[in-house]
C-alpha cells in the first residue's frame, strides 16, 4: 500500500530538479501522474523512467505562465485518470539576483508570471474539481527566498514572498471545503535553476555572502520527501503552513 494509491497528481516543474523527483516519488507511492513542463522531450525521458518501473504517469507539455495550458492540464489529467486529488506547484525560474535599480520589466514579468501568477492559474482551475469531490491537496514550492530578504534578486524574492501569501490564503479560504495548501520553503537544493544564467555580478555577490552560514546543500529527494509528506493524509491537521527544508540555514 502506498501513501498515495488512487489519487492523481498534478506536477508542474518535473522534467528536472525537484519537480522530477516529486513525480518519480509520487508515482511509487501509488499516484496517478500528470507531470507539466515546457520541454516535452525532457519531461518525458522522466516519464519513461516511471513507467519502466511500473508507475503511471504521463507527460503534457505546457507553460505554466499561459492560461491555456493550464486549464489543458487539468482537462487531461480529469480526462485521463477521472479525478484530481492532488496539485503541485513546483515550476519556477530564478532571476539573475538583480537589484532593483537594475530590473527591467521583461526579467520581473516573466519572473512574476511563472513563480507567482502560474501558481494562481493552477489554484483557480482545480479548485472545482476539488470543491466537487470535497477535498484535494496544494503543496507549493517557495523558497526560503520568500522568507528572506536577500537570497536572491528582486523578482525572485518577491515572487516567493507573493506565492507564499497567495497558498496560506488559500489554505485558509477553502479550509472548511476540505482543501488543504501547504509550502515548502527550501534552502539551497542541488538543482540546475541558475544552469545558463549571467548573474548580476554585484547583486550574486551580495546575495551569496550568506552561503559560508549553510550547513549544506539539499538533494532533490530530500525535498520530494517533504512535499509527499504534505500531499498525503499523514499531515492532515497541517494547513496554511510554510515548512522550511534547508538544513538549518535560516536558524542562523
Amino acid at each position: 500500500m502506498g501513501k498515495l494509491d488512487n489519487r492523481v497528481a498534478i506536477v508542474t516543474g518535473a522534467s528536472s530538479g525537484m519537480g522530477k523527483e516529486i513525480a518519480r516519488l509520487f508515482a511509487e507511492e501509488g499516484a496517478s501522474v500528470v507531470a507539466v513542463a515546457r520541454h516535452k522531450e525532457k519531461l518525458q525521458g522522466a516519464i519513461d523512467v516511471i513507467t519502466a518501473k511500473g508507475g503511471k504517469a504521463i507527460a503534457v507539455a505546457g507553460d505554466v505562465s499561459k492560461e491555456a495550458d493550464i486549464q489543458n492540464a487539468v482537462k487531461v489529467a480529469v480526462a485521463t485518470y477521472g479525478r484530481l486529488d492532488i496539485v503541485i506547484n513546483n515550476a519556477g525560474l530564478m532571476d539573475k539576483m538583480a537589484p532593483v535599480g537594475d530590473m527591467d520589466d521583461e526579467t520581473w514579468n516573466e519572473i512574476i508570471d511563472v513563480n507567482l501568477t502560474g501558481p494562481m492559474r493552477l489554484f483557480r482551475a482545480a479548485i472545482p474539481f476539488f470543491l466537487a469531490q470535497g477535498k484535494g491537496v496544494f503543496v507549493t514550492t517557495a523558497s526560503v527566498g520568500g522568507l528572506f530578504g536577500c537570497r536572491a534578486g528582486t523578482a525572485y524574492t518577491a515572487s516567493k514572498h507573493g506565492v507564499i501569501g497567495l497558498a496560506k490564503n488559500v489554505g485558509y479560504m477553502y479550509a472548511k471545503k476540505g482543501i488543504r495548501s501547504n509550502i515548502i520553503a527550501p534552502g539551497g537544493v542541488n538543482t540546475d535553476i541558475t544552469k545558463g544564467l549571467r548573474l548580476h555580478p554585484e547583486g550574486a555577490a551580495l546575495c551569496m555572502e550568506g552561503m559560508a552560514t549553510n550547513p549544506r546543500i539539499g538533494e532533490p529527494s530530500e525535498i520530494a520527501r517533504v512535499a509527499l509528506f504534505l500531499a498525503s493524509d499523514d499531515s492532515s491537521f497541517i494547513n496554511a503552513a510554510t515548512i522550511v527544508a534547508d538544513a538549518g540555514w535560516s536558524a542562523y
